[in-house]
């Protein structure tokens, strides 16, 4: 099985509607995504919403630049990994990965 592979890069973003705004985009969201924490999260754990091209093989979101914003709002950030952590524990075929490196901060 080779998982579809999807970046989101957070290089730029600094509060919530940033991030949610940058998931909606790299996720390929409906435009009736309420751009919220529970919101993030049936979207994650919801095959039907991810891209095509994930098909029945899975996707993997690798998530870079993620370190200004977690220095700049930590709390949120707590928040975030929360979420995507859930999700991913949840969702069989989805894996979600942060890069640890190509942070310009």
């Amino acid at each position: 099985m080779t998982e579809h592979v999807l970046m989101l890069d957070l290089d730029g973003v600094v509060d919530k509607a940033g991030l949610m705004e940058r998931c909606a985009r790299a996720l390929e969201l409906p435009d009736w995504f309420g751009r919220n924490w529970d919101a993030l999260a049936d979207s994650l754990g919801d095959p039907s919403v991810w891209p095509a091209a994930a098909g029945e093989d899975g996707l993997l979101v690798v998530v870079t630049g993620w370190r200004g914003y977690a220095a700049a709002r930590p709390d949120e950030w707590a928040t975030a990994e929360e979420v995507l952590g859930e999700a991913a524990d949840r969702t069989a075929a989805l894996t979600v990965a942060l890069a640890l490196g190509g942070s310009h901060q």
